[in-house]
């Protein structure tokens, strides 16, 4: 009974805090627009110490931004979420929400230490020769120490935040309450499916909380680029694994967005950016598994001449079935050859779009849409956006976003920010397609075609008596 009320107090006092900011931050005039209701809020709330010290912007982005990182880290990885939901969103708004910063005030090494020794079942002396308390860098799920195995390896040890779990519960059942209520407040709540999204928040987080997770994706990607040293991915220490904590190989790498410190080495920049749309690439359409999280935080240059990438955070990864993979390069391949009508058909037959659609309206509007982008030199047109602005145009004839498609499109934004920087020549076209054209011709070689026979044959001798008995029933 008393924890029943306990729960109920801080579930109210969050939603009482939520509300505050919102006010503070003028989203009820910038975006909800609920006037009585938020003025009845404002009246209650006239006093509340948000709305006499916080100054709010002009640029409701900008405030919806500001809000999310004032109620803390769980809300700056739900606006991280909402930044994927680029068909649902106007420009201006996700334009700030992929301004987030998850960067927090790190939590101290104390309990730091007591979560590493409760999950692993010994003193932190019996783990480590030895671990420094001040942390390498801190996030709003965890924080990541540096640390000595007692055989002399450097290691880096990935810690749970404190209460995490319990936090996390809370403020998401309190955006499932919100988002109820959106459908009331915001003549376009409805349309948003603030739920789904919720939803979509919730299953993306939950991968976080388990380190477990986060090791596997690692050690998967690892194996997938053992036989190249073109991207490195730091070796797992399996027994010091648990859901609270991570302890991984510790790299002495330079991270990628600085930029001058690669070039002094003598790395040649224009090789290392063609290289990392050479990895994404692979990752995307030769292993269907592929970090989705790969800002600048994420991403590092080995201390050597020759170019060579070193991933961290395999927390959000992505993945796409064989047949997104297909229409995916086909549509590429079509759009850069100005084949409109190849890109409405092949949406059509994926399914993206409903089987109804008139074929020639739809082929029409990818023309106007893409006529304009074929007027500035390949050069500076961006891949990313492309499919945004596919995507888009596919909304208007009620496209089903699949959230992987999201998420490999806002990694491919990352993705070619990261090689722009490292060499503003690239072109992101001439580097992709050859890759891509190789891709689509191996997937119908005749090599290729008897691998996939071969892969389902068991399964079709298998339902073979199944199939003949109904033959001669019918017959």
């Amino acid at each position: 009974m008393i924890r029943s009320i306990t729960r109920l107090w801080n579930t109210n006092r969050r939603l009482l805090e939520v509300i505050a900011v919102m006010l503070a931050y003028q989203l009820d005039r910038k975006l909800i627009k609920h006037r009585f209701l938020f003025r009845l809020l404002r009246l209650v709330f006239f006093l509340h110490p948000k709305l006499r010290h916080i100054k709010a912007p002009q640029q409701r982005g900008e405030c919806l931004r500001l809000a999310m990182q004032e109620l803390g880290p769980i809300y700056v990885k739900f606006g991280q979420i909402l930044s994927l939901q680029t068909d649902k969103f106007p420009p201006d708004i996700i334009e700030a929400l992929e301004h987030l910063q998850d960067r927090v005030k790190p939590f101290e090494a104390e309990l730091a230490i007591q979560q590493i020794t409760t999950s692993l079942g010994a003193g932190i002396d019996e783990l480590f020769k030895s671990f420094e308390s001040t942390p390498l860098a801190a996030a709003s799920v965890a924080q990541v120490h540096r640390a000595e195995l007692l055989d002399g390896q450097q290691v880096v040890v990935k810690v749970l935040r404190p209460n995490i779990r319990k936090q996390l519960k809370r403020d998401i059942a309190l955006l499932y309450h919100l988002a109820r209520w959106t459908h009331h407040l915001w003549k376009d709540g409805r349309r948003l499916q603030p739920e789904k999204l919720v939803a979509e928040f919730d299953r993306c987080i939950e991968h976080e909380l388990n380190l477990l997770y986060e090791a596997a994706s690692a050690n998967q990607l690892r194996y997938h680029f053992s036989g190249t040293d073109e991207l490195y991915i730091p070796r797992i220490y399996w027994p010091y694994v648990r859901k609270d904590v991570l302890v991984l190989e510790y790299i002495d790498a330079i991270p990628v967005s600085q930029v001058d410190i690669i070039s002094a080495q003598g790395t040649n920049l224009h090789a290392l950016a063609k290289m990392g749309v050479k990895i994404f690439l692979q990752q995307v359409f030769d292993h269907c598994f592929f970090h989705a999280d790969m800002h600048p935080g994420n991403i590092f240059v080995a201390k050597r001449q020759k170019p060579q990438y070193i991933a961290v955070d395999f927390g959000i990864m992505g993945s796409l079935s064989s047949e997104d993979q297909y229409y995916l390069a086909a549509n590429l391949l079509a759009f850069f050859k100005r084949d409109y009508r190849k890109v409405a058909e092949l949406h059509i037959h994926s399914g993206w779009v409903s089987k109804q659609t008139n074929v020639l309206e739809f082929e029409s509007m990818i023309r106007t849409l893409s006529e304009p982008v074929f007027a500035r030199p390949l050069v500076d047109i961006s891949l990313a956006n492309v499919l945004l602005q596919l995507f888009q145009t596919a909304g208007k004839f009620n496209m089903e976003i699949q959230p992987q498609l999201l998420l490999l499109q806002k990694t491919l934004i990352s993705v070619e920010a990261i090689g722009k920087r490292l060499d503003p020549r690239l072109n992101l076209w001439q580097t992709a397609m050859p890759q891509l054209e190789t891709w689509m011709n191996r997937q119908f070689s005749m090599r290729m075609m008897a691998s996939k026979l071969w892969r389902r044959l068991p399964l079709w001798l298998d339902r073979l008596p199944e199939l003949l008995e109904r033959l001669i029933h019918q017959a």
